[in-house]
């Protein structure tokens, strides 16, 4: 096989071209002189039921996490005395309220919070909608999810097999192709399903916080899209916000490789994997000192979890460390929420620590109240 199919055979012709503006945005932007602030989230397709084990072996999963997170992340610290933050995309479908009595338990000590994820093949507005709004009350009456002064519940989204506005040229693992509208009519305030290189359903936008455009009830709408700057937002769309995407040279050998946020076991956080998301410089036009790092992974099967709660999850966080000197960069640990919330007070023209607005908007979810 030559080079040429090669790359197509992994979809570069999808998002190279957004790449290549990416690389002529950094280049062309001045260097901002001054501590930059590194709101790093961990954004996990949470799922137990992954290659349909026996409901032993699922909650043997989620108890490992409950057992080992606390004792992998002690010890560190972001610049404001924070320890990490789990964002568990929770699949709808696979809700059991043995999984969820030990989840509840890592968010009231801190170490998180609760989205929604979901995965369906052939679906269409009615049956979508019917079943985003189900979960919700699902994961609302456990005091998930935050609320608007109204009362109306706001989630953030990320969509099974990366297919959001059914994506996939096959039709298979979605139906809906005006996904996006009906997503922000539940409630949906951001979605954080890209990158999903080298999958086919990836956009060519690329390593940008962005508003989709043009006609949001179409097909793959999240195509097109306006950049997120400081003085503009939108009232009536939800945010995308995309993780690191880009070409990297291999630890040790001369020759490049994709990297797209994805934190395996064969592929754990590291201090050149995080240097490269740092360097993607994704941020709000306008406040180029906060800097937004999304990474993502699939942490409940045994060896993705074996390798985040062991050495693959130190390795992330001693390389994230290095992004905490306190002159040149502070770290912040941002949930999804926050992290939206950061973006949100940034595009309002608000300036300074970005702690100052991890509830900017939305509030903590009430499980969370008193903390």
């Amino acid at each position: 096989m030559g080079v040429i199919d090669k790359l197509r055979e992994k979809n570069f012709d999808r998002w190279l071209g957004g790449y290549a503006r990416h690389l002529a945005r950094n280049v062309a932007g001045r260097p901002y002189e001054g501590t930059r602030h590194v709101l790093f989230a961990l954004c996990d397709h949470y799922e137990p039921q992954w290659n349909r084990p026996d409901h032993q072996t699922a909650v043997a999963r989620v108890e490992s996490w409950h057992e080992k997170y606390p004792e992998v992340t002690a010890g560190f610290v972001d610049a404001d005395g924070r320890g990490p933050q789990h964002s568990f995309f929770f699949p709808g479908e696979e809700y059991h309220d043995d999984y969820f009595d030990l989840i509840d338990d890592m968010v009231r000590e801190g170490h998180g919070e609760v989205e929604l994820h979901l995965h369906h093949d052939g679906a269409t507005e009615e049956t979508m909608r019917e079943e985003v709004l189900r979960y919700l009350d699902i994961y609302a009456a456990r005091g998930h999810l935050p609320r608007d002064p109204d009362g109306r519940i706001r989630y953030a989204f990320i969509h099974g097999n990366w297919c959001l506005a059914n994506a996939r040229p096959d039709g298979r693992w979605c139906g809906v192709d005006a996904e996006l509208p009906l997503l922000f009519e539940t409630g949906c305030y951001a979605d954080f399903t890209f990158p999903a290189a080298p999958d086919v359903s990836q956009p060519n936008i690329v390593n940008q916080i962005y508003w989709p455009t043009g006609d949001l009830a179409r097909r793959r709408a999240y195509e097109q899209g306006r950049p997120a700057r400081v003085g503009e937002q939108f009232g009536d769309r939800m945010l995308m916000i995309t993780g690191p995407l880009s070409l990297a040279m291999r630890d040790n050998k001369p020759i490049p490789r994709l990297e797209y946020g994805a934190l395996t076991a064969h592929d754990p956080g590291r201090a050149s994997r995080v240097a490269t998301w740092v360097d993607q410089n994704i941020h709000i036009e306008g406040r180029p000192e906060w800097i937004f790092v999304k990474v993502y992974t699939h942490g409940a099967p045994e060896a993705q979890g074996a390798s985040l709660l062991g050495e693959g999850g130190r390795s992330l966080h001693e390389g994230l460390a290095a992004y905490n000197d306190g002159e040149r960069f502070k770290l912040h640990y941002v949930t999804a929420r926050e992290m939206y919330n950061v973006a949100m007070a940034a595009m309002a023209g608000e300036s300074g620590d970005p702690n100052d607005f991890r509830d900017y908007l939305l509030p903590r979810p009430p499980i969370l109240a008193d903390l």
